[in-house]
């Protein structure tokens, strides 16, 4: 009963506006009251300040300065294997894509085409590849770095829904992560061909950014659009090393990677719900 409440909810709330709303309150300079909250947030999710670049809480002026905070030097040694985290988190579902299939929950699948916002020709590249659904908590580091080398292709704006992400939603929604509002980063690696990942927003989530994007601090959205919006780097040379920072959220959900087939065998350590930190081993 409680869970049909829960996602009951999720479908009357105004999420786009309560999520626009959080968005510019996070950005503001508050003082005193900024650090107020800053500190409850602290205390609530049990975050670890130790592992900060500045630990000093108040030395930050805004709550997004303080969420999207770098960690300290050497905080995250990188595993020696082909495949890394690219994130603190949680496993919420990995494994082999089935044809075009991606499993969510029990009974709810979504596809590889609707993932990265229709473009068929590319998710077919995927056919029977492998993916791994990697959950950010508030508590998290929250920026997103490299899994392996890779040389950035393509990115997309899908613009989409702001339901929550948890296990109770991707029990409930349809098509959570591929009706959700989100960013997909296409590369293409000369050891491991290409992969995808998508960063999924959710309520709340403000905004998402990425190192290499020309806006103000790499912020995709807002604007929100309403549009599909497609930048091509193919006549660039936007590299990155593993481990390298590509993005951030700016308030936290979740990132969704594609590989293709047989570009690598999962750790076998792995199971959902497990816990992860950047730099772990993730596959060979």
């Amino acid at each position: 009963m409680q869970t049909n409440i829960t996602l009951l909810t999720q479908y009357l709330i105004p999420k786009q506006a309560m999520t626009a709303l959080a968005g510019k309150l996070a950005h503001l300079k508050g003082g005193k009251v900024t650090t107020a909250v800053i500190r409850w947030f602290i205390k609530r999710y049990n975050v670890n300040m130790s592992e900060a670049a500045n630990p000093d809480v108040n030395s930050y002026p805004s709550f997004n300065t303080f969420f999207t905070r770098p960690l300290a030097p050497n905080a995250r040694p990188l595993a020696d294997v082909k495949f890394i985290c690219p994130v603190d988190g949680a496993i919420s579902q990995f494994g082999h894509i089935k044809q075009d299939q991606i499993f969510q929950a029990k009974g709810h699948y979504y596809t590889t085409t609707a993932l990265i916002g229709g473009n068929a020709n590319t998710a077919k590249q995927y056919e029977n590849g492998l993916f791994a659904c990697l959950y950010l908590s508030p508590k998290d580091y929250h920026r997103i770095h490299m899994p392996c080398d890779g040389r950035l292709l393509k990115m997309t704006y899908v613009p989409g829904d702001l339901f929550s992400v948890n296990p109770t939603t991707a029990q409930g929604v349809p098509g959570l992560f591929a009706r959700n509002e989100r960013v997909v980063c296409e590369f293409t690696s000369e050891q491991h061909g290409n992969f995808v990942m998508v960063l999924v927003g959710a309520t709340i989530v403000g905004s998402m950014a990425t190192v290499w994007h020309d806006a103000m601090d790499g912020i995709i959205n807002p604007p929100r659009a309403g549009t599909i919006k497609t930048w091509t780097y193919t006549d660039k040379n936007i590299s990155l090393k593993q481990g390298e920072e590509m993005g951030r959220f700016l308030l936290g959900s979740t990132v969704v990677m594609l590989f293709q087939k047989d570009s690598l065998t999962f750790n076998a350590a792995w199971q959902p719900a497990k816990s992860i930190r950047l730099g772990e081993h993730m596959g060979n």
